[in-house]
């Protein structure tokens, strides 16, 4: 008799940041399934743990429904929320190639959770607080063309964006080019923001720059670089900078 596999998010930190809905999915789990990292947040729930490379999220995905297929009641982790640059579209990708209906008696779910852009904007204040849209920097599955055609329209379109996968050792020149692609379009003080680390204590930096003054060098793969529109404003209260882009738009510029 088949299991159910559900795809959840463990929030970009630790337990504290699990919604109540993984939180119980999590205890009723037989099997968790996911990059180790992630189900390392977990704690130590009592279940079988099945961990595998970053780069592994297909052949994942099908030994999750396999599992479910024997059985088992299996939670694949994802970090941040799982449909967002994650595991739920892995494994619908694999749910889509089934062609003889292996998997089709597995009862699959994906529970939402609390995002890298979700947990940076709330520390910053409202940055997001607009029409906004969420990239990652990562060519991996894409070819670059398309991610900077990407920027540069979502530029001119005057959206605030999120990029995820800004930098890394294998990557290491990617968010320099995007930001470059973003002063053809904006300002020099359009605000940028560098959230890293979010919600893991004192690893946690929150850096407000602009984008004349912004370096691809403070930034690694914990960080969600988020950038601003020609709306989005700093203010300073109590010692402290907010961001935010106001929910109007000024008719001027409509």
């Amino acid at each position: 008799m088949s299991g159910w596999l559900r795809v959840v998010g463990v929030g970009p930190a630790g337990p504290d940041w699990l919604t109540p809905e993984t939180a119980n999915t999590l205890q009723d789990a037989t099997d968790l399934v996911g990059y180790g990292p992630y189900v390392d947040r977990v704690g130590t729930a009592g279940a079988r743990r099945h961990v595998s490379d970053n780069r592994e999220e297909l052949d994942r995905a099908r030994h999750a429904l396999d599992l479910a297929r024997e059985g088992g009641r299996v939670a694949v982790v994802s970090g941040g929320d799982p449909g967002v640059f994650a595991m739920a579209a892995a494994v619908m990708e694999a749910l889509d190639a089934d062609r003889d209906g292996r998997w089709s008696g597995v009862e699959v779910t994906v529970e939402p959770g609390v995002s890298a852009m979700q947990a940076a904007a709330a520390r910053l204040g409202a940055p997001l607080g607009n029409d906004f849209c969420v990239l990652s920097l990562s060519d991996n599955l894409k070819p670059w063309s398309l991610v900077e055609r990407r920027i540069r329209l979502a530029a001119e379109g005057d959206f605030a964006m999120a990029f995820y996968n800004p930098i890394s050792k294998a990557r290491p020149w990617q968010l320099g080019a995007a930001l470059d692609v973003l002063r053809s379009v904006h300002a020099p003080d359009t605000p940028v923001m560098l959230a890293t680390a979010v919600g893991r204590g004192e690893s946690e930096r929150v850096h407000v720059t602009t984008l004349a003054d912004v370096s691809p060098a403070d930034a690694d793969m914990r960080t969600l670089v988020l950038v601003g529109a020609s709306t989005t404003r700093v203010i300073e209260r109590g010692g402290r900078r907010y961001v935010y882009t106001p929910r109007y738009y000024p008719e001027e510029r409509a």
